[in-house]
């Protein structure tokens, strides 16, 4: 009813004409790092992405969230992770927990206003058919659902090309200890990885496959591009790049100064120039809105590089959170501007919406802004946030407002804007500023809460009894309600 009320209002503020309608295309990549593309300092060879930020827009105060699927369902929901996907870290395979399907994504608020639209690559928000992309809002679905890593040490799933599975494997050993819970199986239980169409697994990814992904991932979105052309579409394309192990393709390996993530990083950038050639060959560049991000800070372990930021993949220091991010929509985005303004995944939803001629839900809190007025240069329009809070878990570990970033636990100060590497602490200066943001941290328990999984703003997570991997241990296919069996190779 909730649902039917909330489109409803959709019809109410009326359909633009499909000529009037941009298309979005989403390309989320995986732990990549703030300074591992060009426009943000790196020394590898991104030329696509260099042209992409001449082109557009830099967003040089973009957050993410610290790990995985918190961060995706912030870009699906347009909410913090907490009020959404209350977990304490990713989900992992045949969890019994996922994405409610009550939720609205921004799949699903595009599709009523006539938009065609997929998923193609890693979705992390759930498993289990009832979580899946096309159980909320997306016509297709295409990709490996959760991180590359959680599949078998003997099949390449936990090493690097070249290294052995059994090192791997033992690097994984003391999660292999760890009992299954409801948000899944870790470490040396976890079974095959799949790889899905739609909500069926086509393919079992094993070394070859994991070199390939990229190039599929590629070619499915070439392919959608030009079968949508004549209508307004969405494309999410959240890659499984550059997460650990590391397997570029072939092609690709060697070529860069910074070893197989800075490879990795190349194939996505020759990737992303796919797509934007293409769409300048169909004249869809001037009615298209391009997003270039990535799902959380490098993992520094695997040799990204978050610099000038400090921390890795998994804090709540800027190098955990803040993530480099290009917009391109050219005639509409002013070429070689930049942003320093606060902004998130949250804002996604809210911005293609507003675009597309929607508005964001109405019946329920939604966290994200409307980042048109940035995005088009038309700052003085734009009203900032008063704060962002920076979740790990259930944990609320720190909150900016302004330059102003507290870290809680410590008490840390730092002015993000003077001091981007967050070195020199400046509570005992500014102790009204330590003060205020204190304050803007404690009116949270009354939404979010600062510790813990419930709090009254907290939405309730999705569930599935008896959840299955998708594929057994035993190669066998589980990946529906009617058990349906077959064996994979």
């Amino acid at each position: 009813m909730i649902r039917s009320l909330f489109y409803l209002s959709l019809g109410f503020f009326g359909h633009l004409q499909a000529a009037e309608q941009p298309n979005f295309i989403l390309i989320n990549v995986d732990d990549q790092g703030y300074a591992d593309t060009g426009p943000y300092g790196s020394n590898n060879a991104t030329p696509n992405l260099d042209r992409m930020a001449k082109e557009g827009l830099k967003l040089t105060s973009h957050y993410a969230a610290p790990v995985c699927s918190p961060s995706r369902a912030a870009m699906m929901t347009g909410c913090y992770p907490k009020r959404v996907l209350p977990t304490p870290h990713v989900l992992f395979p045949a969890a019994e927990v996922g994405l409610n399907p009550k939720e609205l994504t921004v799949a699903e608020v595009l599709k009523e206003q006539g938009y065609k639209t997929a998923c193609i690559g890693k979705w992390h928000l759930g498993d289990q058919k009832e979580f899946l992309p096309t159980s909320q809002g997306f016509d297709s679905y295409f990709g490996i659902p959760y991180s590359n890593d959680m599949g078998m040490a003997s099949e390449g799933s936990k090493s690097n090309p070249g290294q052995s599975t059994k090192a791997g494997s033992a690097a994984k050993k003391k999660q292999q200890q760890t009992p299954k819970d409801e948000t899944g199986l870790r470490g040396n239980t976890q079974p095959p990885l799949p790889l899905l169409e739609n909500d069926q697994v086509v393919e079992r990814v094993k070394v070859e496959g994991q070199h390939s992904i990229t190039r599929r991932y590629t070619q499915r979105a070439l392919n959608f591009i030009r079968a949508s052309k004549d209508q307004p579409f969405f494309l999410y394309l959240p890659h499984t790049a550059v997460h650990f192990p590391l397997y570029p393709d072939p092609g690709f390996m060697g070529k860069s100064p910074n070893g197989l993530i800075g490879d990795w990083a190349q194939e996505l950038d020759a990737s992303t120039g796919s797509i934007l050639d293409l769409l300048r060959e169909l004249k869809l560049d001037g009615k298209t809105l391009v997003i270039y991000t990535s799902d959380n800070g490098g993992a520094l372990n695997h040799g990204s590089n978050n610099q000038p930021l400090r921390g890795s993949k998994g804090s709540t220091l800027e190098g955990g959170i803040r993530v480099g991010t290009l917009a391109w929509w050219p005639g509409k985005i002013p070429a070689g501007s930049s942003t320093g303004a606060i902004t998130s995944h949250m804002d996604w939803l809210p911005t293609f919406a507003a675009l597309a001629g929607a508005s964001a839900p109405a019946d329920r809190q939604i966290d994200g802004l409307n980042l048109t007025p940035l995005l088009f240069g038309r700052v003085a329009d734009f009203k900032a946030r008063e704060a962002f809070y920076y979740y790990r878990g259930f944990s609320l570990e720190a909150v900016r407002s302004g330059p102003w970033k507290l870290h809680l636990m410590n008490g840390e100060l730092y002015h993000l804007e003077k001091d981007i590497g967050e070195a020199r602490n400046v509570a005992a200066d500014e102790a009204e500023v330590v003060k205020r943001l204190r304050s803007l941290a404690e009116a949270m328990d009354a939404d979010l809460g600062r510790e813990g999984a419930s709090a009254p703003g907290i939405r309730p997570l999705g569930r599935v009894a008896e959840a299955q991997p998708l594929i057994g241990l035993d190669g066998q296919i589980r990946s529906d309600a009617n058990a349906r069996m077959k064996v994979l190779p």
